[in-house]
Order: structure tokens, then sequence, then C-alpha cells
């Protein structure tokens, strides 16, 4: 997931997004000269030109202090290169707007690429508070841009000309896409409605940002500090070794802290015997944002939503969610309902019959109590350990981190013939960072990827991808892609290297995929580079990895025990398979609980605040959601919508899965998972990042629209 598309809009997308910071070419230590970038004897190596491989970012020479005043600069040469454009006095081309607009906002582009890539990763009080102070003078940067009048005037004065000018498909798509997004975010609104549009940006920008602040603050204050090893029972010795290892950081001097990152409290519900701890801490994630203290979102959470409904309602949509589906696959709220509501039954049907076995275990546990929430994973994990003679535990040494990077690297090679050499002096933003040449079957070089493994109070929960500069290929001059991929595995104790379990190896997987859809754009336009697709599409190609990763042909490549070096034996393999594919309703139930509340929260027509715990309360009701599962993220700790860009577009996840399971089931079907000829079809897909819609880009790799019977066989449903 790509957590750095916090605004909307047109140039909010396009810079925030985009990065195309260095004009760096293939070659190492060879930088193209800007004369807008001062030389390297300047303190702030953000206005600077930088003498690196393949112009990745100096990070070591980078101060957090550097980026406010970094910020301001480049917003000032940013408004120059706009001004320019408006006043110029030649009548207006294709070249002299839209490219020049492609090319405007460059060096903003790199500080707000990094900015963003480090906040989220490696934070500190002055990202904090710079994040504060510019968060809402971006908002209003790129509305006094996205709403200038003469700007649009020019930019449709072009669009009005495009059948007299002849454009190759790309530019034609880029002229069709810059005019419908100036009119999708105001450009037609009078001056009165702008200066409205204008201040309800400025306002979601501030509350984003202190949305998130007041998660990451409840997420780090949680501490279930035990004493008492007994209290502990079933816990495994990894787990128990970096729980002691947390203590310490956190100056315990002895006993374990469990924390609310989810690789201390998925393993710590799914093996903790004591049902009291299992509550504790399963309430204390449940409740972030929602202890009515410094840290509360509920207040936050309302206004968002009502600034929404009045932002939509200037717009002319009735629902913020008609306003952010109309670029989308799904195009509106009601094909969004249809796809939820296709598996919703079967999967709380599934969900129901798991539930009723897993109260019955509990009762002849000798627990006379109701089955509640947290004790969902204690028994789901007792299931697989009893029903298919599984326990995670025993998959841990196979799936040592490097191991699994491998892996990932090891697939790209099969399918695509890369290589990646690590860059081991490349400059970080933290030392646990490794840093990697991607290279073509030739020996040519594609692309830098940067990979952050391991949890800490810094970093944001979760995992993502971001794009520290976007490809590009404008007159001539080729710029490389640089990406990072970035994930909360455990860190190593002194016992242990990191081990994950299979859902984090798969998460590896699915970033790396997002990172192969960076890495592999072919395209003239930074703004259509990349990942800058669909939001339902751009799931698809992180989530088709997935699907490769657990198959015993891939596993094989790459699955050894740490100490051993043995292979995965095929028993494990098929036992680990079976597991993991029980408990299918509970993942699909508490996914698609939560992409119903999004919807329902962007379907509001009104912009009365609510009370967020009633509201909430009673959208679960209403699609029946049973006392003993969750939405995945609660209203006051879902960043994917009140911070993120996902705002009515958590469904995607859903809209993707079928598009990977449907082409996954492609591959299969040849018999070779590494069948070349798709391998290559499917590269030609990303390469053309977003220069196409995204049911071209799905019709034009399978020839044919998407299929959801492979998605329904793969979720164990049936019809």
């Amino acid at each position: 997931m790509n957590y750095l598309k916090l605004f909307q809009g047109l140039f909010i997308a396009s810079a925030l997004l985009l990065s195309n910071c260095n004009m760096q070419t293939k070659k190492i230590n060879s930088p193209v000269a800007d004369p807008k970038l001062k030389p390297h004897k300047m303190t702030n190596m953000l206005l600077s030109q930088w003498d690196t491989p393949f112009g990745i970012p100096p990070f070591d020479k980078i101060k957090s202090s550097d980026y406010l005043p970094a910020f301001y600069k480049a917003m000032r040469l940013h408004k120059l290169e706009i001004d320019a454009i408006i006043n110029n006095p030649e009548a207006p081309t294709f070249q002299n707007t839209i490219v020049a607009l492609e090319k405007s906002g460059a060096l903003l582009d790199r500080v707000s690429q990094l900015f963003y890539a480090v906040k989220g990763a490696n934070t500190d009080d002055v990202l904090q508070a710079t994040n504060k102070e510019i968060a809402p003078k971006l908002s209003a940067h790129y509305d006094d841009i996205g709403l200038n009048s003469r700007l649009f005037d020019r930019i449709k004065s072009v669009y009005q000309q495009r059948e007299q000018l002849a454009l190759d498909d790309e530019s034609a798509f880029l002229l069709e896409k810059k005019y419908k997004d100036f009119v999708a975010n105001g450009a037609n609104l009078n001056d009165a409605d702008k200066a409205k549009l204008k201040k309800i940006n400025v306002r979601l920008a501030a509350l984003k940002q202190q949305f998130g602040e007041h998660l990451l603050a409840e997420t780090n204050d949680f501490d279930l500090y035990v004493t008492d090893k007994s209290l502990l029972e079933g816990v495994p010795a990894s787990l128990l070794a970096g729980a002691a290892a947390e203590a310490r950081k956190r100056g315990h001097a002895s006993g374990w802290s469990f924390t609310l990152q989810r690789p201390s409290i998925n393993p710590f519900l799914a093996s903790c015997k004591n049902r009291d701890l299992r509550e504790k801490i399963f309430r204390g994630y449940a409740s972030r944002g929602d202890n009515d203290n410094a840290n509360d979102n509920k207040a936050i959470v309302s206004e968002i939503v009502s600034l929404r409904v009045d932002k939509a309602h200037l717009l002319g949509f009735d629902t913020y969610a008609g306003y952010s589906l109309q670029n989308t696959m799904a195009q509106t709220p009601e094909k969004v309902f249809e796809l939820l509501n296709k598996i919703w039954k079967p999967a709380i049907k599934t969900a129901k019959k798991d539930r009723d076995t897993f109260a019955a275990m509990m009762k002849k546990d000798g627990i006379d109590a109701p089955f509640r929430a947290s004790d969902w994973r204690y028994y789901v994990a007792k299931v697989r350990a009893e029903k298919y003679n599984f326990d995670e535990e025993e998959t841990r040494p196979y799936f040592e981190f490097t191991a699994v990077r491998r892996g990932a690297f090891e697939l790209a090679n099969q399918l695509f013939g890369l290589r990646f050499r690590e860059m081991t002096e490349a400059p970080k933003w933290h030392p646990d960072q490794q840093v990697f040449e991607v290279l073509e079957a030739d020996g040519s070089h594609l692309g830098v990827m940067y990979m952050d493994f391991f949890t800490r109070e810094s970093k944001e929960g979760g995992a993502w991808m971001n794009e520290l500069r976007m490809q590009s290929d404008i007159d001539g001059h080729f710029v490389t892609p640089i990406v990072t991929t970035n994930f909360n595995f455990p860190p190593p104790t002194d016992q242990t290297p990191s081990l994950l379990s299979f859902t984090e190896a798969q998460t590896l997987f699915h970033e790396f995929g997002h990172a192969l859809h960076g890495l592999f754009s072919r395209v003239h336009y930074r703004s259509l580079s990349g990942t800058n697709v669909p939001r339902d599409f751009v799931e698809f190609p992180s989530q088709v990895m997935e699907n490769w990763m657990s198959e015993p042909a891939v596993l094989k490549l790459y699955a050894r025990h740490y100490k051993t070096g043995e292979v995965i034996p095929a028993d494990m393999i098929t036992k680990m398979n079976r597991a993991n594919a029980f408990d299918q309703g509970f993942r699909s139930v508490e996914y698609m609980a939560a992409a119903y509340l999004d919807m329902y929260w962007h379907s509001l027509k009104d912009n009365e605040k609510r009370d967020v715990r009633a509201f909430e309360q009673q959208a679960m009701a209403d699609i029946g959601l049973i006392e003993e599962i969750i939405p995945r993220y609660r209203s006051t700790y879902y960043s994917h919508i009140f911070q993120g860009g996902y705002a009515a577009g958590y469904y995607s996840y859903l809209w993707s899965e079928v598009l990977d399971a449907d082409a996954f089931h492609a591959f299969k079907s040849t018999g070779n998972i590494f069948d070349p000829t798709l391998a290559t079809k499917y590269r030609q897909m990303l390469a053309s990042g977003g220069s196409k819609s995204g049911g071209d880009l799905y019709r034009n790799f399978m020839g044919r629209e998407p299929n959801i019977a492979p998605l329904i066989e793969k979720l164990g449903f049936g019809e």
C-alpha cells in the first residue's frame, strides 16, 4: 500500500506522488545539471545537486531541519514555473502548457517524496512539527494552482483543439486526464465557491495530520507489561525474546512488553493461553483513538467526514463516494456495493460457522463464558494445530527475512530475468535499510530499490511502498525510478534473526509487487508513471505476487531453515497451505466490514456531525456483522481513509483481488507459473503505468474482461 497518497486532486496526485527530482540518467556519478539546484557546498542537501550513484538521495547528509526551508523554497519556485506558463504570450499548445505543467514542480516533488517517505518510516519531533506546519500550506499551494482560472483556460484551449493535434495515445490520454482532473477538482467553480473549497482543503490537510499523530502516539503508548512468566503460557520463545528486548527498550529492568505492532499483538493473540491478557491487548488495539483522551480521534473523524460532504456538494456530487470514485474502475458507489454484497453473504455464513466451532472448543477447554473477539485467533491456531497438524512456529525458521527477500528476487528473476545487486555503501535514512540496484537480464540498469524491514517507534504501522523518484522520458531525457518498500517485521534478537510468519512473508511479496510496478514503468510523463493508476487497480500488481509466494515451486526456491539450510519439506508446505486456507471467512469479513464502513461514511449526503461510535455500531449492525469480529480498521484508527488516500476506496483490495485471482489462474492454466509469454505481457501492462484506463490495462493484458469465478473458488465459498 502507498501511504504517500495523502492528498486528493490533480496537483496533489501529480506532485506529492510523482518524483522526477534529480533528472538522473542511468549513468553512475553523472548527474544532469539543473540550474535551479545549488552546488554541494550548500548546507541544505535537498536544494543541492546530488553527485550520487544513480541520483539516489544523500540521506546521510539530509537533516530533519532541512525539509521546512526546502519546502518553502520549492513552493516559491513552483509558483514561478506556473506563472511562466500562465503568462506565456504564445497561444496555448500541448508543449507550452501541458508538457510545461508536467515539468513544473520538480524540486517540490523531490522534497515532498523524500519528506513523506522518511516521516512515515523514521519520524522525529522535527519532522512531525514540519508536517504540522506544511500540510495546510501545501494544500493551499496546490489549490492556488488547481483553481487558477487563467491556467485552466490554457488547458481548456488545448483540450478543445485535441482532435486537430495528432497526439500519440499517451499524450492524448494525458491531455484528457489533465482537463478532467482540473474540472473534478473545482476549476469550473465561481470565485466564491473556489474560496470555500480552498478553506475546506486546508482544514482537511490539518485534520489528517492530527489524525496520524494521534494514532502513532496511541499505538506507541500501549505497553502490556508482564512480570510473571507463568501468565505467558503458550507464548513461543521467539515472541518472548522479542518482548524481553522490548521491555528493556522501554526502561523495564525485567519482564516482557507486548505492543500493538502486528508482529507482537497477532502472535500473542494466537498463542497466549491467558484470556484476560488476550482481552487486554485486544482492547488496547481496538480502542486506539477512542479513549476520550488527548489523542482521541472521534471529533477529527466527524469533522473530516462533514467537510468531505461539503466538498462533494461544491463539486456537484451528492456524496463524497460519488466524487472519489469517478476515475476508478468501479466508477460508482453502486458498483462497489454490488461487489461487496456478492462476497459478503457466503463470507459471513462461513465466519458464523467457524465461530460456533470455536465456541464449542472453548467449552471443551472448561471455559464457560461467551466466546469473544479476543479469542478468535487463539482458536484458529488450535484448529490449525489439531485439524491440520500445523504450528506456525515450526515454519518461522524457514522464513528468515533475508531468505524471503531472496525468494522475491528469485521470483522476479524467473519471471522477468531481473537481478539485484546490493549497494552496501548507499546512504540510508536508517541502518536497518538495505538498498539494491535492480538490473535487467542483460545487466543494464533498471532502477534502485530501498527496503526497510523492522518495526520501531519512529515508523508508522503496516507496510507500504513509496516512489522516491518516478520514471519519465520527456524530450529524450530518460529518468530511472527509485522506489522504497517498508515493513514492520519483528527485529532480530540476541538469540535469533528476524523470523517471519507466513502472513509477514506474504506481505514482503505484496510490497515487492508494488515496487516492480514502479520499476517497470516505461512512459513519457511522470504523472502517468508507475503506480499512478486507478486506486482499484493499484493493488492488483501487489496482490498477484502473493499467489506465487506460497506455490510449492516458489517456496522451494527460498524457504530454507536458517540454521540447517534444509529446504522446507513438502509435507510442511501442504500442511501450511491447507491451514492458511482455513479461516477465510474471518479474513474476508473483517476486511469487508472495514470496506463497508468506509463506504457508509462516504455515502452520507448531509454534513451533520456524527457520533462516531454510534454511527459505526449502526453501520456494522446494518450489514449483520457478528460481535465476535470487529472491522479490520475501526474509524478512529482507520488511517487508510482518514489519513491516507483511500477514502471511499478501501474496497479496492477486493476489486484488485478479482483481478489477481483471475490473472494467476491464467498463469496456472498454462501449466507453468513462470510462463514467459504471459510474464512478458504482464510486464508490458505494468510498463504502461497509468497511460491507459484500468479497464484497458487489464483487457490489453488478458484479452477480455475480468472473471470473478477464480476468486470465489480461491476463497472456498462456492457459488
